[in-house]
């Protein structure tokens, strides 16, 4: 048995191919991001001729449970499950899934950090943000969709924070992990930090995001390379390390920061590995906190994890903080627990005591995105 309130904190869209074709600012238009037919499947692809991913691991629910062999990176539009592009059969597959509401990101949109330039990156993703919340607009209450939002430049992401806020959208993701000069120790991130703090958003670092082009090594086929995906986690730690021991949460006590699709289990070593590093390496850990606090305890107020599937993680929620936890179920992508959502938490939440079950599987996600839980219950 599982809570009888369940949402997800990391579920996506699938956005249509002529979003950015017709909606992106016209000056942009013929350096839009479109999808293009290659060797029978369909490749993103942005400016003249560059190739960011093809679509089959972002598009391909329900896949794992039925023929796992056919999982790859290619895909074709046609093969898309509707509910990713359109809201009402977006709703209808929640409702299969037993799903009471979903925190919603991109698909192609993740693949977009890795644009050079910036005003096109600004242009692609305010018109993806204008498309969302018509999409979520469908029902508010049961779907909250997080904004892109690139800081090459902090004012201008200022002003598309502000411009999402107003058109409803309930948080923003920035890079995971930006350009090695302009990590977020960074003083030119106040203001932005500032602002989402005043403007109740919550900030998401997804993966997929880098602002690097390879990950490592060199070569086509490095983008997805085993090891780089085994060992993601690196990423994201490193982004909130610097935001944790700049002082970022001590300054920002109402700022929320969730690390999303990187699993649970990578968090208790980092944690401990943070306040050794704190107390015993005084010239490392330059900046020194108020009230004894320490980078833990930052952690634990200000810092969110989406998970999936990680039964570790749920072994170690004690050491995690039951708190800090948030299910997704990653829909529509090849790795997405549609439509055996329900089946799957109950396996992993299994000997969880009945409150803490609540928390990960749905109060959490309420709490942080603001889902007005009585009246998701009076819907169900």
């Amino acid at each position: 048995m599982v809570p009888a309130l369940i949402l997800s904190s990391d579920s996506h869209v699938f956005e249509p191919p002529d979003l950015w074709t017709t909606r992106i600012d016209a000056a942009f238009r013929d350096r839009a991001p479109r999808m293009q037919r290659i060797d029978g499947a369909d490749q993103l692809v942005v400016e003249a001729d560059q190739v960011i991913s093809g679509i089959g691991l972002i598009s391909n629910a329900g896949a794992r449970f039925e023929a796992p062999e056919t999982i790859s990176g290619q895909g074709r539009f046609e093969d898309v499950p509707r509910g990713g592009y359109d809201p009402d059969q977006h709703l209808r597959d929640m409702e299969l899934d037993g799903v009471a509401g979903e925190v919603l990101y991109p698909s192609q949109g993740l693949f977009y950090f890795r644009v050079t330039d910036a005003p096109l990156m600004s242009a692609i993703f305010r018109a993806y943000n204008d498309w969302l919340a018509d999409f979520c607009s469908t029902d508010r209450s049961r779907l909250k969709g997080i904004a892109m939002i690139n800081l090459d430049d902090v004012q201008d992401g200022i002003r598309e924070l502000e411009r999402a806020a107003r058109r409803g959208l309930a948080g923003a993701m920035i890079t995971e992990y930006p350009l090695e000069h302009r990590r977020y120790d960074q003083p030119e991130y106040e203001p932005f930090w500032t602002a989402a703090e005043a403007l109740d958003m919550p900030l998401s670092l997804h993966t997929a995001t880098r602002r690097q082009g390879k990950i490592r090594g060199a070569g086509e086929k490095t983008l997805r390379d085993a090891s780089s995906r085994a060992t993601k986690a690196f990423y994201p730690a490193l982004s909130m390390c610097d935001m944790i021991f700049s002082g970022v949460f001590e300054r920002h006590p109402d700022l929320t920061l969730a690390i999303v699709e990187f699993e649970l289990a990578w968090a208790p070593h980092v944690l401990s590995s943070m306040d050794y590093t704190y107390r015993e390496r005084h010239g490392e850990a330059i900046y020194r906190f108020k009230d004894g606090m320490r980078p833990s305890d930052f952690f634990r107020r200000n810092v969110v994890l989406s998970f999936q599937e990680d039964a570790i993680g749920i072994r170690l929620r004690d050491t995690i903080g039951v708190d800090n936890m948030m299910w997704g179920s990653d829909y529509p992508h090849s790795e997405s627990t549609f439509p055996q959502s329900r089946k799957i938490l109950a396996e992993i939440l299994a000997g969880v005591p009945e409150d803490e079950q609540a928390k990960i599987a749905g109060g959490n996600t309420a709490r942080v995105y603001h889902f007005d839980v009585a009246r998701l219950m009076a819907h169900a």
